[in-house]
């Protein structure tokens, strides 16, 4: 509202003015917005490069392979079982998360883990590198590898609540207000996750045929050390995030996702989710070693066909949104599990020769299918995180989501311990690969055996609550 009002000239006169009132309010709306820019600035610093670091964890993992492989002479059985040991610590991401809610360290309860977790995989990759060949055991290895994944799975628990807490922050208040910009938040940190990936795998198999593993684990080391300085240089007050007024301790914070997973809906949901995982006996190593061992395939190539899985994964959140957001999550969800089959028994096919018969060269089929198959079976879990985001009680979405990724990550350990024990009872080795194809044929049953439970996914959430109100 513009006021008049009137004011000395100096003279003894008294003029009239207008619109000082509002220049006031102008100044402090302006120092506002500026702050909001700031804020927004090094949140997008912060979590870009976080997330840019989260999807570029592929680079110096595909040396881990490479040096598990060469240096360490393991067998296909022993390098599965060291990388699903070592990602232990991704289990116990619920813990993290009610830890970083409950404690502050230095009045901040985001930052300090992020820098926590930065230094923990800086110390681990650093010591990796710099370890004498004599120091080098297949324990050493697995306890940096721990260390490595442990800090990574803090940084992650901590920047995924930071994006939470500020989406909650852009939520609009009135049906006047304008639309939330969280999603352009999440947007970016998972373009920068994408774009990480696609750095780490492009740069990755290239550097392997020209670098040791020993300088890739250095150079990612530098790189988590930068994310490190960025954060402790950044104090969380610049980042503008809503007070936390919950008084909920840990036991009480346990308590309430206990009471969120005793529903039978959620209960039963992520335990069909986990189990169409934790029944797949993965044959990730072996298939490492026979595309590398047997059809000499070069490490560019996996790394291709890596980017090439990152891009189907980009394709796919599009096409959900546009085309798959509808159909059942049910019918979805089973049709994708069906699909993983089907390009397992296309696997088999490729063991056997046929497409090779057919002109389509063996690295052709590696870069291209092996990169899609690699990743589908990820593609689950964009339907069911819509489904848990309509079952989840209000107040509870972050542990209840922690707690589903954690479940998903154990069952992935235990998929890879049974495709250890496939792979002896086929009896494939590093230099035998004649059980292979009846591994695969297995492997394949094995997938479409939870779609006898598919009764356990929620069908259509909001169609059913419709229809217990009516």
């Amino acid at each position: 509202m513009v006021s008049s009002y009137e004011y000395g000239d100096g003279k003894g006169r008294r003029r009239r003015g207008r619109g000082n009132f509002r220049d006031s309010s102008n100044n402090g709306t302006d120092v506002e917005s500026s702050n909001g820019r700031r804020s927004e600035k090094i949140r997008k610093l912060l979590l870009g490069f976080g997330f840019w670091v989260q999807g570029l964890r592929c680079f110096p993992w595909l040396g881990v392979n490479f040096f598990l492989k060469d240096g360490l002479k393991l067998d296909p059985s022993s390098l599965q079982m060291l990388q699903n040991s070592a990602n232990l610590p991704m289990v116990a991401k619920p813990f993290y998360g009610i830890l970083s809610d409950s404690y502050y360290i230095f009045g901040q309860h985001r930052i300090p883990y992020i820098a926590v977790g930065a230094f923990l995989q800086a110390i681990s990759w650093f010591a990796l590198a710099f370890l004498p060949a004599s120091s080098i055991s297949f324990f050493t290895v697995t306890f940096f590898l721990l260390l490595s994944n442990l800090g990574a799975s803090v940084v992650e628990v901590a920047n995924d609540a930071i994006v939470a807490e500020t989406s909650r922050q852009l939520v609009p208040s009135s049906k006047d207000s304008k639309p939330s910009s969280s999603g352009k938040l999440q947007s970016f940190v998972w373009m920068a996750t994408a774009i990480g990936g696609v750095v780490g795998n492009l740069v990755g198999g290239v550097a392997i045929d020209k670098f040791s593993p020993q300088l890739i684990f250095l150079v990612f080391g530098i790189i988590v050390t930068i994310q490190f300085l960025i954060t402790v240089f950044i104090h969380e007050k610049a980042l503008d995030l809503p007070k936390n007024t919950s008084s909920l301790g840990i036991r009480k914070q346990l308590a309430e996702l206990l009471a969120a997973l005793q529903k039978p809906e959620i209960s039963y949901s992520i335990g069909w989710f986990a189990a169409s995982y934790a029944t797949i006996p993965a044959l990730t190593g072996t298939m490492f070693y026979y595309q590398t061992e047997h059809l000499k395939i070069e490490s560019s190539l996996l790394g291709i066909s890596k980017v090439i899985g990152q891009a189907a994964m980009l394709l796919w959140g599009v096409m959900y949104e546009k085309n798959f957001k509808s159909i059942s999550p049910r019918k979805l969800i089973s049709s994708i599990q069906v699909a993983m089959a089907v390009l397992m028994i296309s696997d088999i096919l490729f063991v056997e020769g046929i497409y090779r018969s057919m002109g389509i060269p063996d690295c052709v089929y590696v870069m291209v299918l092996s990169g899609v198959l690699e990743i589908l079976c990820f593609f689950k879990i964009l339907p069911f995180t819509v489904i848990m985001a309509q079952l989840c009680p209000p107040g509870c979405e972050g542990s209840l989501m922690a707690f589903l990724m954690s479940s998903v990550a154990l069952a992935m350990i235990v998929s890879g311990y049974l495709g250890v024990a496939l792979a002896s009872y086929v009896k494939v080795t590093g230099n035998d690969f004649s059980g292979l194809q009846r591994g695969l044929l297995i492997q394949a049953a094995c997938t479409l055996l939870p779609l006898y439970w598919a009764s356990y996914i929620p069908n259509d959430i909001k169609a059913e609550a419709k229809t217990k109100e009516n």
